[in-house]
């Protein structure tokens, strides 16, 4: 049976999902600085780093189907790390009936094989973290309070601004909606017309925040903090990272 899903969240019951959130956010950070810093070519290396990030994504029990249209995000780096192997210079070599630069092949394919990592530590953060904890967990590493503070607002009002479009899209698809140009001119215009009303509803609600008493300050996120045995938990998969990036380099195994 598929596991509900509230925004981004996956909701479940796995030790992932019980870690404090800010736990995770250090984690995910960590892992993705031993990625960057494994060099080009080190495929164990890369290999191992990114099986237990999908190790990671397993106990939390997230299906699969969906962790794959998320990751969809990486559209951009896969068609970046496809172009380099013919746009880069240097020693060619022969793939098949085409012919690549050796170091846009090697360079492409660590890209796309860092930015897939990456980018499948983030969808496992964002799966198996409630919005609001997320919050709470960034307060608690000391993040700029203004900061924290435009997350939150964010986080509330772009589900406003998506609904509203969505009424406004199946407004005009009940009067006809028109040629795809016609489309196209409506979107358009559409997008002008939703800024200024977002920037002026931001106006309007900052009124009302200081009409009710607001400083500048947020209310505090009620978190009750991590222990030693979570942090030791969620710093387990970037220690493994790191690990194997460290012991390959004693071993001389890099390149």
């Amino acid at each position: 049976m598929p596991h509900p899903v509230d925004g981004l969240l996956v909701v479940a019951d796995s030790p992932v999902h019980r870690l404090p959130a800010q736990t995770k956010v250090v984690a995910v950070v960590l892992v993705v600085l031993a990625v960057v810093l494994t060099p080009a070519g080190a495929w164990a290396v890369l290999g191992v780093q990114a099986a237990s990030v999908v190790l990671v994504a397993g106990l939390a029990r997230l299906p699969a189907g969906l962790v794959l249209r998320r990751m969809a995000v990486e559209a951009p780096f896969v068609v970046f790390a496809l172009l380099m192997p013919f746009v880069a210079t240097g020693p060619t070599t022969q793939l098949g009936p085409v012919t690549v630069s050796q170091a846009g092949l090697l360079g492409g394919a660590t890209l796309l094989v860092k930015a897939t990592v990456g980018v499948l530590a983030a969808v496992v953060l964002a799966a198996t973290t409630e919005a609001r904890a997320l919050l709470a967990g960034l307060e608690r590493l000391r993040l700029p309070v203004v900061l924290v503070a435009i997350l939150s607002f964010m986080l509330r009002y772009v589900v406003v601004i998506a609904e509203e479009l969505h009424r406004t899209r199946l407004a005009r698809e009940a009067r006809g909606g028109g040629g795809p140009r016609d489309r196209l001119a409506a979107v358009a215009g559409g997008v002008g017309t939703r800024f200024v009303r977002t920037y002026e509803r931001g106006e309007r609600v900052q009124q009302a925040m200081l009409a009710r008493g607001y400083t500048g300050r947020m209310p505090a996120f009620a978190d009750g903090g991590a222990t030693v045995g979570q942090w030791a938990v969620a710093l387990s998969l970037p220690a493994a990272a790191l690990a194997v990036l460290v012991a390959a380099a004693v071993a001389g195994r890099l390149p």
